[in-house]
């Protein structure tokens, strides 16, 4: 029997990109996942549309503002360490204001956002899950939502080229 604080939670993550095959990412600090490489994002609020939720969030944790938000896909993610459960909608997203430097407006959250490249991304969230799967040390450690990304939608790996 679950409660209502084991209930999911919903996440959006958002890929912002630059339409030249680069993304948004910074290390989480702080809170659950800490130490692993994530997109901008958050909670969905009650009654928010993911557009909103992602270009608040957005806002809120880089200073960037951002449009042409479009659904993507989601991701179950169930965190069994810390007890969690989120369902993460991730969204595509444009930087539309003037300023395309992401700022670490929520440093306590993520002390750093840089541009990097999808393919380098991808790479990242593949090597985290096979490392994973082996039993192997892993060296560069993605938020699981991002790997589920990798391991359920394998092929999202070509899907910024060219946008």
């Amino acid at each position: 029997m679950s409660t209502e604080d084991q209930r999911p939670k919903v996440g959006v993550g958002v890929v912002i990109h630059d339409k030249k095959g680069n993304v948004v990412m910074g290390v989480r600090s702080g809170s659950h996942g800490a130490g692993t490489m994530q997109f901008p994002g958050g909670h969905l609020e009650y009654g928010e549309s993911f557009a909103v939720c992602a270009a608040r969030e957005v806002l809120e944790e880089t200073g960037l503002e951002v449009g042409d938000i479009k659904f993507l896909v989601a991701t179950n993610d169930v965190m069994q360490d810390e007890g969690k459960h989120y369902v993460t909608v991730f969204v595509t997203a444009v930087v539309v204001g003037e300023n395309k430097t992401p700022m670490p407006l929520e440093p306590h959250k993520c002390a750093r956002w840089d541009w990097i490249p999808w393919s380098q991304m991808w790479q990242w969230a593949e090597q985290h899950a096979e490392a994973e799967a082996s039993g192997q040390e892993v060296k560069r450690r993605m938020f699981l939502p991002v790997v589920n990304l990798y391991r359920e939608y394998p092929e999202l790996e070509h899907c910024l080229e060219g946008k």
